[in-house]
């Protein structure tokens, strides 16, 4: 067999078949050495590869192929700018042995493929086929040359008509890339002569649309002169059509229109082009459809904010209980405006666990304002078209959702609620949150471009509120433009208060039972403690609402008042869903951490064993990268006190530490557990158990000082509904206890500690 070596020039998405062409511009340094190399060194001979899938720039010799094909460099020209043109001729296939790499060029070791034995009569009837369906092919693309329908017409080798043919067809990189690689003759053809049938088809399709598309461009032009001509003779008449009707209608809307001038001058302009479009082209449609949506935007239509504080309070005490921050903004601005006679709005963002009120509060504030409102929910968008609208020019282009809303609001003022901003997508049709900081800021908003309406709206009188259940999730270029109002988990008490006072009401009347069903404060402390799992009350509001239909179907046919106790409640609901208070003690190794998810705060129970090893540490339990740091620095404070601690060396030399965070199924990350991961540690390691009723939080560093974590609220509702009565937390978050309702402060006993060793006294050294 018969072997050399070759210079290998790397085609990128491009195949070269024996009996076909290339022409290459060369401008990089080493790929102009290869060129000068097989110029020099083979008399003009390469070898040219094409790998499949290129995933970077940098190609290694083991994604290249193992067959290629032999080249021969017919031109060779230096242009002006000193870059290579050269023209490149395919010979043959070659097998490919080995490449080798040196300096800045690669070679190959090739020989000749080896190709199976047809016979005569299989080379013929397919070379017959494939000429056949070639003729048929040239009968529909004329502008084949004829010296190229000679040249296969005269061949007799099947190999050859196959790379000549399939070097002239119109076929994608797979395609050709097929060809390459297919060694079998009589494999190669049956595949060309389908992809031959395939394309005298689709070339047939396209004459005929082009065809019938001339056919109609005729008949349009023919009823064009005709309408043209029609209209003539009704102006003669004094008679009108419906488009003249529609365009008075139109000037009337315009007169009367109480919009800004850019908008009145944009209106008569697409006016009087609409006047010029014949009724049949896709155009007028298109106008017609624009028109409408420039007038139906509310312009100079504005609805009076209530400046009665009074009235503005109780509207909002009526529909929510607490929440007394936001309260207090929404007549802050209410005073600042009426001072200063500005319409300048708030960008108002709420902040909080899913069901405890955040779109009810929006409605609530609208409706205390006299302000119209609307929603829209931008979770899980990911086309910033969306926002922003599409081009009129797009078949079924319509203005984006804000001014779509403005047109459902029919006011120019409105309270617009942005619901679950920290949801938005990023995909491949653009970045909505950056579209967003248009809408939002109050230098930009002013002139607010959607690309349907092309024309600047002026969105400075929109009220916004938004809503998100992660803060840390909400981009930061918007947060930064918003006013953060956190929304808390609601305790047991407000819970209650809320059923009492608002819910269990409005639950009646939508079941039919008003006046015919009351329910006992301790049967709503039963359901919240069994029945729900929630930092809201939606989850309630389910629960009492399954109650309230199996009364509701007791009473067709036999009514009575009846009143809920808890023992109607396990009646109605059956076996208790959850068991919110852990009464079970807790073995050595077992400590109560505290987390905050955008579901309200949780208890985070962290666990310690160890058993025989070399020392290693496993963490288990979906932690987050910051979270096993938070254990590698809880184990080497550990380490680095095991005499002040009384734990063995050995304890750790010997065996294995492993760590576990309950509830695998959810992913946990942050540093706030470095205390509860130390104090599991110490208390495994020393058989030391610490009570189910004691919890801590907070970031621990090498040298012991615990330091400041975040959504204390939330973590301190989620440990207090699960039992807990002693909590651990940093000194430096004293001041955020003024946060924590009374009802708590007064069940659970807060200690500030400043040091670990502040924990290790109470906890393991019995320092009450």
């Amino acid at each position: 067999m018969i072997k050399t070596k070759l210079p290998v020039i790397i085609l990128r998405n491009m195949v070269l078949l024996p009996l076909g062409e290339l022409k290459l511009e060369i401008e990089n340094e080493e790929d102009k050495e290869i060129i000068y190399n097989a110029v020099n060194k083979h008399n003009g001979y390469c070898l040219l590869v094409t790998p499949k899938y290129i995933t970077n720039d940098n190609l290694n010799t083991s994604d290249l192929p193992n067959m290629g094909v032999i080249g021969k460099i017919t031109s060779n020209i230096v242009l002006p700018n000193e870059h290579i043109r050269i023209n490149i001729r395919g010979i043959n296939r070659a097998d490919i042995y080995e490449y080798i790499q040196k300096e800045n060029i690669l070679d190959a070791i090739i020989g000749p493929i080896k190709i199976e034995d047809i016979s005569e009569e299989e080379n013929d009837a397919c070379l017959r086929v494939i000429k056949k369906e070639f003729a048929n092919y040239v009968n529909v693309m004329p502008n084949i040359s004829n010296m190229i329908i000679t040249k296969i017409n005269e061949e007799t080798s099947l190999e050859k008509v196959t790379d000549i043919i399939v070097n002239i067809l119109p076929l994608s990189f797979q395609n050709k890339y097929l060809f390459l690689t297919t060694i079998n003759p009589i494999v190669r053809g049956n595949y060309l002569i389908d992809l031959l049938v395939k394309e005298e088809k689709v070339e047939r399709l396209e004459k005929n649309i082009e065809t019938d598309l001339q056919k109609e461009l005729d008949k349009s032009q023919k009823e064009f002169i005709l309408r043209e001509k029609l209209n003539v003779i009704k102006k003669e008449l004094g008679d009108k059509d419906s488009k003249e009707e529609d365009i008075d209608e139109i000037r009337k809307k315009i007169n009367n229109l109480d919009a800004p001038k850019n908008i009145i001058d944009r209106l008569n302009k697409e006016v009087n082009r609409f006047e010029t479009i014949p009724f049949t082209s896709p155009e007028y449609t298109i106008t017609k459809n624009y028109i409408d949506t420039l007038l139906s935007i509310p312009f100079g239509e504005y609805t009076l904010d209530e400046e009665n504080l009074d009235s503005i309070k109780q509207v909002l005490d009526e529909n929510h209980n607490g929440l007394e921050p936001i309260k207090e903004r929404i007549l802050e601005y209410i005073s600042v405006k009426k001072l200063t006679n500005s319409l300048t709005s708030p960008i108002i963002c709420l902040v909080g666990p899913p069901g405890v009120g955040k779109t009810s509060l929006a409605y609530s504030i609208a409706k205390a304002l006299n302000r119209n409102f609307v929603k829209i929910s931008v979770g899980g968008v990911s086309d910033e078209n969306e926002i922003t609208g599409h081009r009129k020019t797009y078949v079924g282009a319509m203005p984006g959702r804000i001014i779509s809303s403005i047109i459902k609001s029919k006011s120019m003022n409105p309270l617009f609620l942005i619901d679950e901003i920290d949801k938005m997508g990023k995909g491949i049709n653009g970045d909505p949150a950056s579209a967003m900081l248009e809408v939002l800021d109050k230098e930009q908003n002013k002139t607010f471009s959607d690309n349907y309406i092309e024309e600047g709206i002026d969105l400075s009188n929109v009220m916004f509120v938004l809503t998100a259940n992660n803060i840390e999730d909400i981009p930061y270029p918007l947060l930064d433009r918003l006013e953060i109002i956190e929304l808390s988990s609601y305790t047991e008490f407000e819970k209650i208060d809320i059923v009492k006072n608002h819910l269990f009401d409005i639950l009646l009347k939508e079941h039919g039972l008003t006046n015919s069903v009351t329910i006992s404060e301790s049967a709503i402390k039963y359901i919240i403690s069994n029945y729900t799992k929630e930092a809201g009350v939606r989850e309630l509001r389910r629960v009492l609402s399954t109650i309230l239909r199996k009364i509701a179907k007791e009473q067709v046919n036999n009514q009575k008042k009846i009143n809920i106790t808890s023992k109607e409640v396990k009646k109605y609901l059956g076996k208790e869903k959850y068991n919110s208070i852990n009464n079970e003690d807790h073995e050595a190794g077992v400590v109560n951490g505290l987390g905050y998810t955008p579901f309200g705060g949780v208890l985070l129970p962290i666990e310690t064993d160890f058993y025989d090893g070399t020392g290693k540490i496993i963490l288990t339990g979906s932690l987050g990268e910051v979270m096993k740091e938070s254990a590698s620095v809880a184990l080497g404070y550990v380490k680095s006190n095991l005499k002040e601690f009384k734990i063995n060396k050995k304890l750790l030399e010997e065996n294995d530490l492993h760590i576990n965070a309950l509830e695998g199924a959810t992913k946990k990350d942050g540093p706030s557990a470095g205390v509860t991961l130390t104090t599991a540690i110490i208390s495994s390691l020393t058989g030391t158990k610490v009570s189910h009723k004691i919890a801590m939080t907070g970031e621990i560093t090498l040298k012991g000082k615990v330091l400041k974590i975040g959504g204390l609220k939330e973590k301190v509702i989620g440990a207090y509904n699960n039992g807990v009565d002693t909590i651990f937390i940093p000194k430096t978050n004293e001041n955020d206890l003024e946060e924590i309702p009374n009802e708590i402060k007064k069940k659970v006993n807060f200690i500030l500690v400043d040091n670990y060793k502040d924990i290790y006294d109470k906890i393991f050294l019995g320092d009450k």
